[in-house]
């Protein structure tokens, strides 16, 4: 067995990642951190929870530590690219603490907040900069940002970025960075656009590969449930009157429905708040805090938030909206059973999203097993889906009116996320609370 002390860091890390309880490395982090440190290029094919954010920030911290030169002005000597700013944030910690005994600084860059605390934070230049695309192209289009001293380039979360059209701003922030340099990437999937970026950015890489792809993870618990789309919220605060669902994530397909959803808990007296690309980085910050902590037990989140909340102890995912894009379900449920522990997953669905349980079941290569034992199960959609199991009796229950209910465009979420929620930026600045830079 492989442990931290067979991998070659140097004090002031074994000393951080052994402070935290770890004594072995991920398989991700027993394959990448070894070719890391021998500057290789590395493709990682790894979901979340698989602990690959350890992976490329021991390394990063190794050898800015090591090689004592300093970030030009305006410049960063490593640069983590991700897609949301949750992610960012989270990022940004844990290079805090694997860096706590290292004097190198952090700065996150992210829209929803001023940009003037992250300008004066580059002025002079920075070790590690973790940054979302559309706020950094902003900086470095004002000239307050330059990349043509990068020396370590990391690409998180590719396929996400593809899916919140972010792949021309990852391409045009790629072009400003230095010929000769390290870059890492990271992809739960590997769909088209992805294997195109790996081509033009990676050379001579080592392919890491810790979990099949497109798979769900395996100790989740996955659960499917026919309703009318009139009865979901009735049967959301049925499910919650069992306490072991006891930290919990429900995902909608829209910002305004997350909203509605948190209101209508707190109304039913569960603790609850909603996440997504409307509201500040304040309050998003502030959601996300309370949940960590216990605070608040459900969490309502937009697709914008699946990547970006990494939180042990997470008991169910709710898919209140099944997702449009089926790689969305695999990004979702994977938000609980993390760090080794187990979870369970549940999916409502209503009579209009049986081609989107389809897409879902062609992704995961297997059905989504159905509970009908709740007092709103609507007799035969199992026989309209892809064979997910359930009860096959009967005809499907119509919308009241007999016709389908107005839901309004289906895509129009993803539009929404990559003009202000994506990276939370929008054109023309923020006068939200200053981002207080962060030292690692």
């Amino acid at each position: 067995m492989t442990l931290f002390s067979d991998l070659g860091l140097i004090e002031p890390l074994f000393k951080a990642v052994a402070a935290q309880g770890y004594t072995s490395p991920t398989p991700i982090q027993a394959q990448a951190i070894p070719a890391l440190l021998q500057g290789r290029d590395v493709l990682g094919i790894a979901q979340t929870g698989t602990g690959k954010t350890a992976a490329f920030a021991l390394p990063i911290l190794q050898k800015l530590a090591t090689d004592k030169r300093r970030a030009s002005p305006k410049g960063a000597r490593a640069l983590i690219l991700t897609p949301t700013r949750e992610l960012a944030c989270q990022i940004a910690d844990d290079f805090a603490v694997y860096g706590k005994h290292l004097s190198l600084r952090c700065v996150v860059i992210h829209g929803g907040v001023s940009q003037n605390p992250q300008v004066n934070a580059v002025r002079n230049g920075i070790d590690v900069m973790i940054a979302t695309p559309g706020r950094l192209l902003d900086l470095i289009e004002q000239r307050h940002i330059d990349l043509s001293t990068v020396e370590v380039f990391v690409l998180d979360e590719a396929d996400r970025m593809l899916d919140m059209g972010f792949i021309r701003d990852v391409r045009s922030i790629a072009a400003r960075l230095p010929a000769v340099r390290q870059t890492l990437m990271f992809s739960a999937t590997m769909p088209e656009g992805v294997a195109s970026l790996v081509n033009s950015l990676l050379k001579n890489f080592v392919r890491i590969e810790v979990t099949p792809q497109a798979t769900t993870v395996e100790r989740i618990d996955q659960k499917l449930m026919f309703v009318t789309r009139d009865n979901k919220r009735r049967l959301l605060d049925h499910i919650l009157q069992d306490r072991a669902l006891a930290r919990v994530i429900v995902f909608s397909r829209t910002k305004h429905g997350a909203n509605r959803i948190a209101e209508q808990l707190v109304k039913n007296g569960v603790r609850a708040e909603a996440i997504h690309g409307n509201k500040s980085q304040n309050a998003r910050q502030k959601a996300l805090d309370a949940f960590k902590a216990g605070g608040v037990r459900v969490l309502v989140a937009t697709d914008i938030a699946a990547r970006g909340i990494d939180v042990d102890g997470v008991t169910h995912v709710i898919n209140f909206d099944l997702p449009m894009e089926p790689e969305s379900y695999v990004h979702r449920i994977g938000r609980t059973a993390r760090a080794s522990a187990d979870g369970a997953a549940v999916s409502f669905c209503d009579a209009e999203e049986i081609s989107q349980l389809r897409a879902i079941e062609r992704e995961i290569r297997q059905p989504v097993p159905v509970d009908a034992n709740h007092p709103f199960h609507v007799e035969g959609l199992a026989t309209r889906s892809s064979g997910g199991g359930g009860n096959s009796r009967g005809g499907a229950k119509p919308n009241r009116g007999g016709r389908p209910q107005n839901r309004g465009p289906r895509r129009g979420s993803n539009n929404n996320q990559r003009r202000d929620g994506g990276d939370g930026h929008k054109r023309g600045g923020s006068s939200e609370r200053p981002w207080s830079n962060r030292a690692a």
